[in-house]
């Protein structure tokens, strides 16, 4: 492994993006509080994926801007990546992007007891849903089988 993926310093910005998961820099992103309460949601979320307008639900402190920015982050740290519907299978009305953890984060998470995936989804489950919210919810997602 190249020093600079895992040692504080070693890349030349906060938010360099480089072919290797650079997990210094993913755990940094990932642990600022607003940010784990995010990524909190999507591991918890039914399909480990949700939009912006769930997250949006689900932390009514932020604005939809605000979470969209710390989306940005996460996926430059190599933490998250989009799911995007393509446009033919779009539904009007309904989002048509999705955000999930990366291979690499989960793994680093799982190696580090972070974002436990049952712990968060009873918590994400106990959250009381509108209609429109768990409709939503139940959307597949591209790459769902």
């Amino acid at each position: 492994m190249r020093p600079d993926a895992t040692q504080p310093g070693g890349a030349s910005g906060p938010e360099r993006e480089t072919d290797e998961f650079n997990t210094w820099l993913a755990l940094q992103k990932a642990t600022d509080e607003q940010r784990a309460n995010l990524l909190a949601d999507i591991v918890g979320h039914p399909r480990e994926a949700p939009s912006v307008r769930e997250l949006d639900y689900m932390n009514p402190p932020l604005e939809e801007d605000a979470i969209r920015r710390h989306l940005r982050i996460l996926q430059a740290a190599g933490v998250l990546e989009e799911l995007v519907v393509e446009p033919g299978e779009r539904v009007r009305g309904y989002p048509y992007k999705f955000y999930t953890l990366t291979d690499d984060a989960r793994d680093l998470f799982d190696r580090n007891d972070l974002f436990p995936r049952e712990a968060w989804q009873r918590q994400y489950d106990r959250v009381r849903k509108t209609a429109e919210i768990r409709e939503i919810e139940a959307m597949p997602r591209p790459g769902d089988d």
